[in-house]
């Protein structure tokens, strides 16, 4: 839903908002579960120089689930670009959802901001969690035939997703709009009803939820509590500007380390961190970048992989030439309609029931969501799953903090057209349904009242991101099936950049799940090889 185009215009949180805050942070209970590891740090001078058998960069909601994991056996570094969500009531508390996408600042808020080149307004997350500490916080995991399409292993898969469940997961119970929204989307034929499930299944259904029975988020910044605290570093509020290659006596260059900078600090102080080197070869670890579609992508750039011409156009030095790097990116394109006929006053409400329609190909969910201090809109929103266009990612400097520039070519293809009109079409018999329409005080309906073509104009104008957006570092394309990049040693992304479609109704229970699967793939192929833990040296 397109909460930040929607309160686009009404400026920053105002001073009376501000004072609510500190007062609520003052006297607030909030989990501070983050406070109980061992190790996390904003000084970067804490962390320069110091050696780790892996290194994760993206605190997001891949990266944490991954770190964790490997912690089991090996000494971790988990460096993120932001702060801590513990103690911040804009990012757990239910309550004060959807202000965080408002407070935005060019290098400390918890959501960076950004325009693609189509002119659409979106979102990163930008704190430890990622963006499952900014967004609605629906958990649905993938379809069966999409776990079989990328080629994951069933059994594995659901227990990454157990794992996941078990720790950080709830079963919602129902607001009076969300079910009002259920019978919406019952009456306008998204059959059957299947009432709860975890599932990517047709028809009607209740999800699962990050937010528990007291209204507060979980984020994957909590499963870092399953890891070994004795092997994590967390490392906050420092942007990795690249990966440190060796290429001595070697046909292929190997990640040794990051080069980071403090997030807020000098781009031309920089600090590092290296991979511990045992002289057993088959116990080195690795760099993975977990730093999202739009931060993956671009930390490769920086680091010298990519398109040679691109590269050379910042006089990066050029480590190796993948013309895939920053290419696919997609974004699934979404319609919103408001419902209510005017603002009203209450409190936000985040989607707990999901409508999928038409062979999967439509994901329609209902919110409320505040446009200011003192105002809300209700609204019913629907996005394509699998458009056919797609665009690329550039870099717009050489500055790690700064947005790249990225173009995602929203219903370019005919075909997405077609799709966004049959869409607009579903979604207006939801939003005209009798009991939205009874609910909110309008007037009832029955017929259509746009047409095609208007609809078709509809599409361009107002198309909106549902923030799924992916792509940039695909499998086949940047990295291998063991998500390992091409041509070089020690380096993998694993997160959504690596997707060519959003999986289920959104990716963060698949993304989640993966940064598990892939931590317990890596321990295995450890193990397999024989290695053993190495302990944090000096290099």
């Amino acid at each position: 839903m397109e909460l930040s185009q929607t309160i686009h215009g009404h400026g920053l949180l105002t001073a009376s908002l501000l004072l609510l805050i500190n007062f609520y942070l003052a006297s607030s209970s909030l989990p501070q579960v983050g406070n109980r590891l061992r190790y996390i740090t904003s000084d970067v001078e804490e962390v320069s120089g110091k050696s780790f058998d892996y290194i994760v960069v993206g605190g997001g909601t891949a990266g944490c689930a991954l770190a964790a994991t490997l912690s089991e056996k090996f000494s971790v570094l988990l460096a993120e670009r932001g702060g801590s969500p513990y103690g911040n009531p804009l990012v757990l508390d239910k309550k004060f959802y959807g202000f965080a996408l408002i407070e935005t600042d060019e290098y400390t808020s918890v959501a960076q901001s950004f325009i693609s080149k189509d002119g659409v307004m979106n979102q990163r997350g930008r704190v430890l969690g990622g963006s499952s500490a900014i967004n609605f916080g629906f958990y649905s995991r993938a379809s069966e035939y999409f776990i079989e399409k990328v080629g994951l292993e069933k059994e594995l898969v659901r227990d990454a997703y157990e794992w996941v469940e078990s720790r950080i997961v709830s079963k919602p119970e129902l607001t009076l709009w969300q079910t009002v929204a259920e019978f919406g989307l019952l009456e306008a034929g998204i059959l059957p009803y299947n009432g709860f499930s975890l599932e990517h299944i047709e028809g009607t259904k209740v999800g699962a939820t990050m937010f528990d029975e007291h209204g507060m988020r979980h984020t994957s910044a909590d499963l870092l509590e399953a890891g070994n605290p004795e092997k994590i570093t967390v490392l906050l509020n420092a942007t990795v500007k690249n990966v440190i290659f060796d290429n001595e006596n070697r046909n292929e260059s190997r990640a040794r380390g990051i080069r980071f900078i403090k997030s807020n600090g000098s781009p031309d102080q920089t600090h590092e961190a290296y991979l511990n080197q045992p002289e057993c070869s088959s116990s080195w670890g690795e760099v993975i970048l977990s730093a999202g579609a739009l931060g993956s992508p671009q930390i490769l750039l920086l680091s010298g992989i990519g398109p040679q011409a691109h590269l050379r156009e910042f006089n990066i030095p050029i480590v190796l030439d993948i013309e895939g790097v920053g290419q696919r990116m997609q974004d699934n394109p979404g319609i919103a309609l408001l419902v209510d006929n005017k603002p009203q006053n209450q409190l936000p409400d985040t989607p707990q029931v999901v409508g999928i329609a038409d062979n999967f190909k439509f994901i329609v969910e209902a919110g409320i969501v505040p446009v200011s201090l003192n105002a809300t809109r209700m609204t019913v929103a629907a996005k394509l799953a699998f458009p056919a266009s797609n665009g690329k990612l550039e870099l717009n400097s050489t500055d790690p903090r700064e947005n790249p520039s990225v173009q995602f070519n929203y219903l370019a293809k005919e075909k997405d057209m077609d799709e966004c009109v049959k869409m607009s079409q579903l979604l207006e018999r939801v939003a005209r349904s009798q009991s939205i329409t009874m609910f909110v005080g309008a007037e009832h309906k029955s017929k259509l009242m746009s047409s095609e073509d208007e609809l078709r104009e509809s599409c361009k104008k107002n198309v909106r991101t549902f923030y799924h957006y992916h792509g940039g570092c695909t499998v086949g394309s940047v990295v291998d099936k063991d998500y390992k990049v091409y041509g070089v040693e020690g380096l993998r992304v694993v997160d959504g950049s690596t997707f060519l479609e959003s999986p289920g109704t959104n990716p963060m229970a698949t993304l989640l799940m993966l940064g598990r699967y892939q931590g317990i793939k890596i321990l295995k192929e450890k193990s397999d090889a024989g290695a053993f833990n190495t302990q944090q040296q000096r290099p």
